[in-house]
């Protein structure tokens, strides 16, 4: 049986965790269980919590590590509720692969890609916001703020705004390609990257509050105060990067005083870990030839002693 996906930096994966040797390991994001079923084969001791908001993801997973299912315990919810709903005594090691998958993007009822019928973005289909409510019922202040924070489309954000409420005006926006003709492919001046794949980026983060589950993760994971556990975060954008990089930078400092402060008052002993990754690991170039996806791909990795 072979996985619809391709997962992101497989070998700097295996390698961050080749000395997780037993205990348990947290998949936060499962997906279609390229990294886990890797692992398992890696570390026959080790027993994997599979975390997955997408039901038709983890409905493949199940039957994809078939194999491995007296080591495996699925869970159906969104990663920012998975550490209050497990027992973190023996977990030493947790991945959270934050990216969309390849199914998602490629599959046309998903409507995550810019030639979908449909227009829909959710990762857990459950939810009641899908993209095509966003962009036939938000105000044109909203959708204008959305462009800007989540695609960093200040100049042009209140354009493309116009544009959606004066094409939703006429007729309801119904599909992926339908806003695509009406957003348009050009680029902005510097930029690389489509201006349609910015909106869609923005719509994706704003229907599953992709910023504001990273952050609860996060938090999450502080609050667990964990022990001998290696965290490792894949991103795929720099707002979620710079995420992970600050907090991870905060969990690392020993004094947290006021920078204005003329002596330390804390007690220096605040650190709960150390940074592994002081340069951010990003795909070879070996596989970004073979999988595109991953060029955007970024990890950091964090260790709590």
């Amino acid at each position: 049986m072979q996985s619809p996906h391709i997962p992101v930096l497989l070998q700097e994966v295996l390698k961050i965790f080749e000395d997780v040797d037993n205990g348990d390991f947290l998949d936060c994001t499962l997906g279609y269980g390229g990294h886990s079923k890797a692992l398992l084969q890696a570390h026959e001791k080790l027993n994997l919590i599979a975390c997955d908001k997408d039901l038709e993801a983890l409905n493949f997973s199940k039957e994809f590590l078939k194999e491995f299912q007296n080591r495996i315990n699925f869970k159906h919810m969104s990663f920012r509720e998975i550490l209050s709903n497990i027992s973190t005594q023996n977990l030493r090691g947790i991945l959270a692969d934050i990216g969309v998958s390849s199914l998602q993007l490629d599959k046309n009822d998903r409507g995550f890609s810019l030639n979908s019928d449909f227009l829909d973005m959710r990762m857990d289909q459950n939810n009641t916001l899908s993209a095509k409510e966003v962009v036939n019922s938000y105000s044109k202040e909203a959708l204008e703020q959305i462009f800007k924070d989540y695609g960093d489309l200040t100049p042009v954000a209140s354009m493309l705004a116009q544009k959606i409420i004066i094409a939703r005006s006429q007729k309801e926006i119904t599909s992926a390609k339908d806003l695509y003709q009406i957003v348009g492919n050009t680029k902005l001046k510097g930029r690389n990257v489509p201006l349609a794949l910015l909106v869609f980026q923005a719509l994706r983060i704003e229907v599953n509050d992709e910023l504001g589950e990273l952050k609860q993760l996060l938090e999450s994971i502080e609050k667990a105060n964990l022990k001998n556990c290696k965290l490792a975060v894949i991103s795929f954008h720099s707002l979620e990067d710079k995420i992970v990089k600050n907090t991870f930078k905060r969990w690392e400092k020993d004094c947290i005083c006021d920078e204005r402060a003329i002596k330390c008052e804390c007690g220096k002993n605040h650190s709960i870990g150390k940074i592994l990754t002081k340069k951010v690991i990003s795909a070879s170039k070996e596989e970004i030839s073979y999988n595109s996806r991953s060029s955007c791909a970024k990890m950091r990795v964090f260790y709590f002693r």
